[in-house]
């Protein structure tokens, strides 16, 4: 094992921490409690509607520009709010001030610096927007760690379809032999590896998944030094 793909959002950089900053910002700044009782109630809703386009984004069902102000428009008015310049705001708003925001997962700095002092090249396969993950790759201090940066929106394709492995590893050199994605998503980081004939480390620190949904399960990310140990033991002595 040689190479390591990590996913970006919800593996390294805390996307949920990081957004619910950046949302709680904006909501003071644009004075929505004028018109909307709560955060908290805001803030779910937005994570209900975005979660269902980033689906649909997922299957190519609508656009990047679509999902960006959508999400704000649909959450809006299911709080009575039709104010189109308002979704304006919140869209550029939200596109501008969350990948400013650090927050990255416990171990994440420790972590890739034992995996680059141990000899592994890293890379990062992200089905993020191109234009904000360097940003928060940069800010958060985790950009000249990898070799390879790949948006799947460059591909023309999201994970977990499995021409943006193939372009990783056309870009990279790597082997499916020697390479290893760690991510959240079992479905679209595992799966999507596992269908391109790589091994996949499922990232699981809230337990959202049952026990050995996956043969490499880990819920912090200083176990993946011994966990790739694991794996290439098990290709030795299958």
């Amino acid at each position: 094992m040689k190479h390591l793909f990590f996913d970006l959002d919800r593996t390294l950089w805390d996307f949920e921490r990081n957004s619910e900053t950046a949302l709680r910002k904006l909501y003071h700044e644009l004075e929505l409690d004028r018109m909307i009782k709560s955060f908290e109630g805001f803030h779910n809703t937005y994570k209900n509607h975005n979660a269902k386009l980033w689906n649909r984004y997922g299957k190519g069902k609508i656009s990047k520009e679509q999902l960006r102000t959508q999400r704000f428009r649909d959450t809006l008015q299911q709080f009575q709010v039709f104010d189109h310049a308002l979704v304006e705001q919140l869209s550029e708003g939200y596109i501008t001030t969350s990948p400013h925001q650090t927050h990255v997962f416990p171990g994440t700095h420790d972590t890739l610096d034992q995996l680059k002092k141990d000899g592994y090249v890293l890379h990062i396969i992200t089905n993020g927007f191109k234009e904000v993950q360097f940003t928060k790759l940069e800010k958060s201090g985790l950009l000249d760690y990898f070799d390879l940066i790949l948006c799947s929106e460059e591909v023309g394709k999201n994970k977990p379809h499995l021409e943006v492995f193939k372009y990783a590893q056309a870009e990279t050199g790597a082997l499916p032999s020697e390479s290893i994605m760690i991510g959240d998503d079992f479905q679209v980081d595992i799966m999507g590896a596992t269908g391109a004939g790589w091994e996949g480390i499922l990232f699981d620190p809230n337990n959202n998944y049952r026990t050995n949904t996956h043969e490499w399960q880990i819920n912090e990310l200083q176990e993946i030094p011994e966990t790739i140990i694991w794996i290439r033991n098990s290709k030795l002595n299958p």
